[in-house]
């Protein structure tokens, strides 16, 4: 019985455990590494060909985008997930796919022209539609015995549409232990979708702390402060750029938008019209459409039971083919275009992005986290210039960042969420974090809780029948690359500043409990340093 670390350790994104129980080999997600990578991630240590089960948390492609190329490896086991994370699954792997196949084939294109040897998709379409034909739907809150030693059940997560956290019941020579692993934890009082559902037992919990070192600032209303952005874009004569998930974040605009417009709040533009840019969100919405009675909160049913449709909307409009996409920017009249990938880093996105960076009067507004390393992060920390299809953009557009709207809890309601559970679990692993709030959260829970909690490096492992570690994992860390157009000398310098100030949370961190009067001299030092640098 041994839990070994594999992706998203000290780093956001990549989510991936391998538990052995005897001769069953179990994968809990199995994620794509998205951005800028910290560590080298262990590989399975087994053949894929040698996984009896996975089980997958959610449908994001941080949690199940490497399933096509188990597959491709010789996977062909059984996937167990919740109904709406299968259904979610079947368009958003095969929009993966098409991404992979795309990337490579103009990398090709470029490759051939110059003589170089071409390169092959991580996976394709084919090998998207055929592993989804191992998937097994489950509903929440059933007790499902997957094979002698090993019982599961899935509870809503709050975090997308079909969103778990999976507890697991492992037996092995006579002895059972109950794991939790945590999924990704839902922020509370989101649209659409119910709060997150608590465990109250645990012996191991697998934790995500991606925000497990900051708090939600109180919820604006939405609804007006996009009103707002909106108002203020369309006054320039500009378009409303947001790049969006195709699945959640997209629906969660759609809400919001429905809201300005039935309840008058942008009278200045009464007819404005609203693009959705994405094949995926056009299928996604549909699955929301049937996972109402599951998923939905109050709200959201009440709406329904009303006969009012929670995402729909006069002047709703949708581009499923590339000439559809083409010609929203063709048009010049001005408008919210809501398109994928919500980082920047692949999609239709980066060609609406290449026709309004550059335009002062247009606006780019984030609604979601942007993981370091991607575009979307770039832009939002001030890149004065990004490549986007070879081509350097300068970026004249007014960025913005609508703060609070987050699919993850915050570090209180994560500490709510681990309180819940009633027993003192025998170890916390804290995961799917960068690495200081990944550190910083484990060392709260021990402090709150008198917990053991650690987090992991990729490829460390750990007995769980004796609650011993029995492998170190690799600290090698990955070389950095220069990225949108940033020169090499420049950005490992922005990197050097950046790490900085990650140690320096982690330093204040270490300083709770000291003398009132050091802690006082260290902000007033902090403090009268950011002025000197705040311009």
């Amino acid at each position: 019985m041994v839990l070994e670390f594999i992706g998203a350790d000290r780093e956001v994104t990549g989510s991936c455990h391998y538990l052995t129980l005897g001769d069953t080999h179990i994968l809990i997600d199995c994620g794509m590494e998205q951005g800028a990578d910290l560590y080298v991630n262990q590989e399975i240590p087994v053949n894929p060909s040698l996984i009896d089960y996975v089980f997958v948390t959610h449908a994001h492609i941080d949690h199940s985008g490497l399933l096509p190329l188990i597959y491709n490896h010789g996977f062909r086991g059984t996937i167990f997930a919740t109904k709406a994370t299968t259904d979610l699954c079947n368009i958003m792997l095969k929009d993966s796919a098409h991404i992979q196949e795309f990337e490579a084939e103009w990398k090709n294109r470029k490759a051939r022209r110059a003589g170089r040897p071409e390169v092959t998709p991580m996976y394709n379409v084919e090998d998207a539609q055929n592993v989804m034909q191992h998937f097994t739907p489950c509903d929440y809150n059933s007790v499902y015995e997957i094979c002698p030693g090993l019982t599961v059940r899935f509870v809503d997560a709050g975090h997308l549409l079909g969103s778990s956290s999976i507890e697991m019941w492992v037996t092995e020579e006579n002895v059972t232990k109950k794991i939790v692993f945590s999924g990704d934890i839902g922020n509370h009082n989101r649209p659409l979708i119910k709060d997150p559902q608590y465990v109250d037992s645990a012996d191991y919990v697998v934790m995500e702390s991606t925000y497990g070192n900051r708090l939600h600032d109180t919820p604006p209303d939405y609804a007006v402060e996009l009103s707002k952005v909106i108002n203020a874009t369309f006054t320039r004569g500009g378009n409303l750029v947001i790049p969006a998930f195709s699945v959640g974040r997209t629906q969660e605009m759609l809400y919001f938008i429905r809201r300005i417009k039935t309840e008058n709040l942008l009278p200045e533009h009464p007819n404005f019209e609203v693009y959705i840019d994405s094949p995926l969100a056009v299928e996604a919405t549909n699955v929301f459409h049937e996972n109402v009675s599951d998923c939905f909160d109050e709200e959201a049913m009440e709406l329904i039971s009303a006969g009012i449709n929670p995402i729909k909307f006069p002047g709703l409009r949708v581009a499923v083919s590339s000439d559809e996409s083409k010609m929203i920017n063709f048009d010049k009249k001005p408008k919210v275009i809501i398109s994928a990938s919500g980082m920047c880093e692949a999609g239709r996105i980066r060609h609406h992005l290449k026709h309004n960076l550059w335009r002062s009067d247009s606006t780019v507004l984030f609604v979601g986290y942007q993981v370091p390393g991607t575009l979307g992060y770039a832009l939002l920390n001030g890149a004065k210039k990004v490549k986007l299809f070879g081509e350097e953009i300068e970026v004249r557009a007014s960025i913005v960042n609508l703060p609070g709207i987050s699919g993850h809890a915050d570090k209180n309601q994560l500490t709510e969420w681990l309180g819940a559970i009633k027993n003192k679990p025998e170890h916390v692993f804290i995961v799917h974090g960068e690495e200081s709030t990944a550190e910083s959260f484990a060392n709260h829970v021990h402090e709150t809780f008198g917990y053991d909690a650690v987090a992991p490096y990729s490829g460390d492992a750990y007995d769980l029948i004796t609650n011993q570690k029995v492998a170190d994992g690799s600290r090698k860390l990955v070389e950095k690359k220069a990225a949108y157009g940033m020169a090499s000398r420049e950005k490992t310098i922005f990197d050097r500043l950046v790490a900085a100030g990650q140690r320096l949370v982690s330093v204040i961190q270490k300083c709770q409990g000291m003398a009132n009067k050091d802690l006082s001299k260290f902000a007033d030092q902090i403090n009268a340093l950011c002025d000197k640098w705040d311009r």
